[in-house]
């Protein structure tokens, strides 16, 4: 058990869904309170939909486990209501170096430009994590987060699913519109609906180490080795925590015994190779694991649908576990919320898969390229890759090659059937599929962040050179699309101050720096559609009611097709 950290401990409660006569039927129920279930819980309950959350445990998880999370998890979490305790728990970090034996290949730095809200990434255990979010949707009066409740059945029938729930004073029985099942990459639940996981399952073997030490030599940077002079292995990976933890991950090679290795006696004088012998630490954590990579072929199966690890698998190389999971999240649940509402289409709903199975098959390819990099296969890999090393620390045309994990990214969902696809010409990195860019904008004189202003349903951004020149036909049509039974939330963008006075239903940015107009791209009336997760639908160089509202109806779908 960690010395740094007081594991909170969470009481089992009897629910009134244990004492009822009938089955009840609640909105969503969420299987697994790990990051992704708690996540998906905060952003139903932000949305007023009442949730249950299920998990057989009582705390939090043990050991750092997942540790980087990526600026797309800290802008979901900011929107969740979490993303502050986060970056102010966390350590900061941007810059990573790659070193080949003893001698540095080449850095990097994971800020894709300046004026950015969030960092490039963050490092926090997940324990604090998982804590920092209970808290959350402890706020929420309306959410049932339920301890040591097992989820042990599960049946669909046409229009509500059926849980068996097992608990320390017996079995229960719920019902709910929608599941939710997060409960990672041995998920029960996916077991108990009869469905599989495949894909490839690696034999290499790493140890996470887990250390407590003073030492401020090593600054907060991501550091990898390959063929370190310390390691016989063929990598090590060093990571900086909160409370003065360091996590080192060390590759053990295909045939290590891992009840051998995870000895403290064993660990110990690895550690010590790496550090040196004049640096004190103390052994906080360890664990031995391999991993896979592999997902589901579909994340929804009528109405239970899977995310995070449940739905798909990656190595951890680039940090793309719980970064993905949180975006699955986030691409699911206003969805659903729609779908409660009466609003959804088949289509919809079945576009969650469709994205999210995108976005798993890219994390997989760079996830599994990575690996095939660091721990080559055979002797004729190896030595391409150590060549490739070794031209990288004189000639830049190599270092892009040079594969230590490529760091999570969100996927940009091209070719997706519910994204418009561009009709003219954008000469920007952010595009029709990609979450939406950041930067500072004035709202009645102070500054804050373009991200924080976006609320929970579609919005509109219309850039306006000069105020004055809108005419009431435009106006009408801005406060137009506000009134639409899927509203569309309209934001004017414009970096000169005026004494124009807007419809109160219009929201004013002053892009006074001029950053957002120039990560996007635009001109005059040219408008950008985003949906509720803050991914573009849409963009049109010219404001058109007529256009928007296409773009909406094809982002939400056939509306026939219920």
């Amino acid at each position: 058990m960690l010395k740094s950290y007081s594991f909170p401990k969470y009481p089992y409660c009897r629910s009134a869904d244990q004492d009822a006569a009938v089955s009840n039927t609640h909105p969503v129920v969420i299987i697994g309170a790990g990051p992704i279930g708690l996540a998906a819980a905060v952003d139903f309950s932000i949305k007023g939909i009442p949730v249950v959350v299920l998990d057989d445990n009582n705390t939090v998880s043990v050991g750092s486990r997942a540790v980087c999370y990526a600026k797309r998890f800290l802008d979901i979490s900011d929107r969740l209501g979490v993303g502050q305790r986060l970056i102010d728990k966390g350590v900061t970090w941007n810059v990573g170096k790659v070193f080949f034996e003893d001698k540095q290949v080449y850095g990097f730095d994971m800020r894709p430009e300046k004026h950015h809200r969030r960092p490039g990434f963050i490092n926090l255990q997940q324990y604090y994590l998982e804590q920092y979010y209970v808290e959350r949707l402890a706020e929420f009066p309306s959410a049932s987060m339920r301890w040591k409740n097992k989820l042990i059945a599960i049946s669909q029938e046409q229009d509500l699913v059926s849980l068996t729930v097992e608990t320390p004073e017996g079995p229960y029985q719920i019902k709910a519109q929608y599941v939710v099942a997060c409960d990672g990459a041995n998920s029960n639940t996916r077991a108990l609906c009869g469905l599989e996981s495949k894909g490839e399952v690696f034999e290499d073997r790493f140890l996470i180490a887990d250390i407590i030490m003073q030492d401020k030599s090593f600054p907060p940077e991501r550091w990898f080795w390959f063929n370190p002079p310390f390691h016989n292995g063929s990598s090590t990976l060093l990571h900086r925590q909160p409370d003065n933890l360091w996590r080192i991950d060390f590759d053990l090679g295909w045939d290590a015994d891992p009840e051998v290795e995870k000895r403290p006696e064993n660990i110990i004088p690895r550690v010590k190779a790496f550090l040196g012998d004049d640096i004190e630490f103390e052994l906080e954590w360890s664990s031995v694991y391999t991993f896979c990579c592999r997902r589901m072929q579909n994340f929804r199966d009528k109405r239970i649908f899977f995310a995070g690890d449940a739905a798909h698998q990656v190595s951890p190389f680039g940090a793309r576990g719980a970064n993905s999971g949180i975006e699955d999240i986030d691409n699911l649940v206003w969805k659903i919320q729609l779908a409660l509402e009466g609003k959804a289409t088949v289509k919809l709903l079945d576009s969650y898969s469709e994205e999210r199975v995108l976005a798993a098959d890219e994390n997989i390819l760079n996830s599994t390229r990575s690996t095939d990099f660091i721990t080559p296969k055979n002797r004729a890999n190896k030595v391409m890759r150590d060549a490739v090393l070794g031209l990288a620390k004189e000639f830049s045309f190599a270092r892009p090659l040079v594969n230590s994990g490529r760091l999570s990214l969100p996927p940009v969902l091209k070719n997706c059937s519910h994204i418009s696809p561009d009709l003219q010409h954008f000469n920007a990195t952010i595009e029709p599929g990609s979450p939406c860019t950041d930067a500072p904008v004035l709202v009645n004189d102070d500054e804050v962040f373009l991200l924080s202003q976006l609320g929970e349903h579609f919005q509109c951004l219309v850039f306006i050179d000069d105020l004055e020149t809108l005419n009431s036909t435009e106006i009408d049509q801005l406060q137009a699309l506000s009134e639409l039974a899927q509203p569309i939330q309209p934001y004017i963008i414009t970096q000169e101050v005026t004494a124009t006075t807007l419809p109160a239903s219009i929201n004013l940015l002053i892009d006074h720096r001029g950053l957002i107009a120039q990560r996007l791209d635009s001109n005059d009336r040219c408008c950008y559609l985003l949906r509720p997760d803050q991914i573009v639908a849409g963009r049109s160089r010219a404001f058109n009611f007529k256009l928007i509202t296409q773009m909406q109806h094809r982002a939400l779908g056939d509306p026939t097709d219920v």
